[in-house]
């Protein structure tokens, strides 16, 4: 039996304005990115809030404006890490339609682990393995190196899926050091809401799809729903952004899991079903 797990908020009047407003911020950042590289640190954060207006208007991801901000969201979270991982010389990194010339950087504060870990669902969102493959060879001292604070949790979660997607050893046990790593006793940088409601929920999902446990996925899955759906509305604040409508690190995890063979008995606008039963591939050029 599918279940349904509604998603908070509704569409108001002025959404679709301020997904074009957003549209119009994000490429003027794109367009400068080749003479100052600098403006990639809050890009993805401008990506991905653009990516949510276009699915507040558009919870299925159906219409060709929301997949195209998926795309650029991905494209935008890949470069970051494509300069990174390289201090001299010039990139070449398709964004927006666009092949541009961006300076290499080096690590810097673009290339933290949360910004990894979102442009990796990404690109798992948008099935684009060689984007998968190049953010998972990225080492783990570039995102030691950017300067920013965050758990062991997070590098070792990082860590096991670099691991599970180039198929190196020791996914099991690297698997479990991350689990470890998120208990309560082990988390010092990280809101132990944001952690138990966000962060963990698709380390939970993960070890169910790694053990092809059908039952048990769908289970996690609606539970990572409405973990998200409680943090999304835990204050008037988060509840009025547009910020939480997409529960992106249990979609990419259900786009691997619907890819394998799954059978996703969730529906929820928290998971557009375009972008979960990969409608747009191959629409054009990513």
């Amino acid at each position: 039996m599918t279940v349904n797990v509604t998603r908070h908020g509704s569409p108001g009047p002025d959404d679709q304005g301020y997904a074009d407003s957003l549209e119009e911020d994000l490429l003027e950042d794109i367009a400068s990115f080749e003479q100052s590289p600098g403006a990639l640190d809050g890009a993805l954060d401008t990506a991905m809030l653009h990516l949510q207006a276009r699915l507040a208007v558009n919870p299925d991801a159906s219409a060709l404006p929301t997949w195209e901000a998926t795309v650029t969201a991905m494209q935008v979270g890949s470069a970051m890490f494509a300069v990174a991982t390289r201090s001299e010389g010039t990139v070449e990194c398709r964004i927006a339609d666009e092949t541009r010339t961006l300076r290499a950087l080096g690590p810097g504060l673009h290339a933290n682990p949360g910004n990894w870990v979102s442009a990796f669902w990404l690109a798992i969102v948008c099935r684009d393995q060689a984007r998968m493959t190049a953010l998972c060879e990225v080492p783990l001292d570039v995102l030691r190196a950017s300067g920013t604070q965050y758990d062991e949790f997070v590098y070792l979660w990082i860590d096991a899926l670099q691991t599970y997607w180039l198929e190196r050893p020791g996914l099991g046990e690297k698997l479990l050091a991350a689990i470890e790593a998120s208990y309560p006793n082990a988390i010092e940088v990280a809101d132990m809401e944001l952690v138990e409601r966000i962060l963990y929920q698709p380390v939970n999902l993960f070890q169910c799809f790694l053990r092809k446990d059908h039952a048990a996925f769908n289970q996690a899955l609606v539970e990572a729903l409405e973990m998200h759906k409680l943090y999304w509305t835990a204050s008037e604040k988060r509840e009025r952004s547009v910020a939480g409508y997409l529960a992106l690190g249990p979609l990419a995890i259900a786009c691997l899991a619907y890819d394998a063979g799954f059978p996703i008995e969730v529906e929820s606008d928290y998971l557009p079903s375009e972008l979960l039963n990969r409608a747009w591939l191959g629409e054009f050029p990513t």
